[in-house]
């Protein structure tokens, strides 16, 4: 994943800035500092290194606990999440990725990272760990994100995602747009702490293990 993030990075490095272009999700047409912003503004990267690094500290220690890192974790669970059905269902229908490097990195945030983020989750958790506190304090970020996608499209004309493209749809339409993709986050926040709750915890599994791996011994 953070090589995939390098790789579009490096593309938004490459491609030329002359002449201007604030077409939809575009890079080129800025100065470089601006098109490595470009990158950095969109929710799937955002989103994919939340994961990179939550994932990481839990390589390091399974059972990480912490009134900070709980939220973080979430954010990157439901922001991951979101990422991987609105690209599917949605974005993937109009999105047209060209060259290998556009092609292998659209897979690797769009498909493959969801998707393990999801199945590690399910199998490893840890839980529980979210809670109304951890909610409250994982959910502004999105609505920080369209706040400063709407700040930033207002001063440069250019918008990450075609739904929150003002100057096609206009901000009624937009807010909508991104009120819908709230709302999705919130219901997938809740298939998490429903699944927190009822999944088996960390501790059992850590208690499940030993006894899987002693002999049962046989009758003679």
């Amino acid at each position: 994943m953070a090589a995939a993030i390098l790789v579009q990075v490096w593309i938004a490095i490459r491609v030329s800035g002359t002449p201007k272009a604030h077409a939809v999700g575009t890079l080129a047409g800025t100065p470089m500092a601006n098109r490595v912003l470009r990158v950095l503004s969109f929710f799937t990267i955002q989103s994919n290194t939340r994961s990179g690094v939550s994932a990481g500290q839990l390589a390091q220690n399974p059972n990480r606990e912490g009134l900070i890192w709980r939220p973080t974790r979430l954010a990157a669970l439901f922001g991951i999440t979101v990422t991987g059905i609105v690209y599917s269902t949605v974005l993937a229908k109009i999105h047209e990725p060209h060259g290998w490097q556009e092609t292998s990195t659209n897979t690797v945030f769009h498909y493959i990272v969801p998707i393990m983020m999801v199945v590690g989750w399910l199998l490893f958790g840890p839980r529980p760990r979210i809670d109304r506190r951890t909610i409250a304090l994982a959910l502004p970020w999105p609505a920080v994100w369209v706040s400063y996608i709407l700040a930033y499209g207002a001063i440069t004309k250019w918008y990450p995602y075609p739904f929150l493209d003002v100057i096609t749809h206009g901000y009624g339409r937009v807010i909508a747009n991104a009120a819908g993709v709230v709302a999705v986050l919130f219901v997938v926040t809740t298939v998490y702490r429903l699944g927190d709750q009822r999944l088996p915890t960390s501790e059992d599994a850590s208690h499940d293990s030993p006894a899987r791996a002693q002999p049962t011994g046989s009758a003679s």
